[in-house]
């Protein structure tokens, strides 16, 4: 026969193992869940940076177009071309700049090679897409958004612009 303070002392230590197991559950829990947060955000902002790469290189390969069709325009016809071109104002979010540079030193150019710089704001993301040309280039930055390519005796600029 189990006498009473036999039968408490057992009862005890149940209660006592089951607050434990509880404890211990939450705490497992909300390490996982803090976890799962943590690797989450951190993918989503892989997948911004990549999303505005490639909207970045999308819009750069138009620009670069425009700005060698620009170029055409000017050897053929008029010396003084402006072109007018609307691209989007933000990308994955960001507002980006653009700038045409002279002898680009960027991934897979040789550094001799003229090209349109993208630059996002808020995501870490700049691409540079290579064009042909002959001409001075001015290399002011302008937003994203609605650029004007000008095209005349001293070279080849953007103006425009969403500030």
């Amino acid at each position: 026969m189990i006498s009473d303070h036999e039968s408490n002392g057992d009862n005890r230590e149940r209660g006592m193992s089951i607050a434990v197991t509880h404890v211990l559950t939450i705490g497992i829990t909300t390490i996982l869940i803090a976890l799962l947060l943590t690797s989450a955000g951190g993918l989503l902002e892989t997948e911004t940076d990549r999303s505005a790469e490639r909207s970045l290189e999308t819009i750069g390969e138009r620009i670069a177009g425009e700005v060698e069709s620009a170029d055409q325009l000017a050897a053929k016809d008029d010396p003084d071309v402006t072109i007018t071109a609307a691209h989007p104002r933000t990308v994955a979010n960001s507002g980006y700049t653009v700038t045409l540079r002279e002898d680009c030193e960027a991934p897979l150019l040789d550094g001799e090679t003229d090209c349109v710089e993208l630059t996002a704001s808020n995501a870490d993301t700049v691409v540079h897409v290579p064009f042909t040309t002959d001409r001075d280039i001015d290399e002011n930055e302008v937003a994203g958004g609605t650029i004007e390519i000008e095209v005349d005796d001293d070279g080849i600029s953007l103006t425009g612009g969403n500030r």
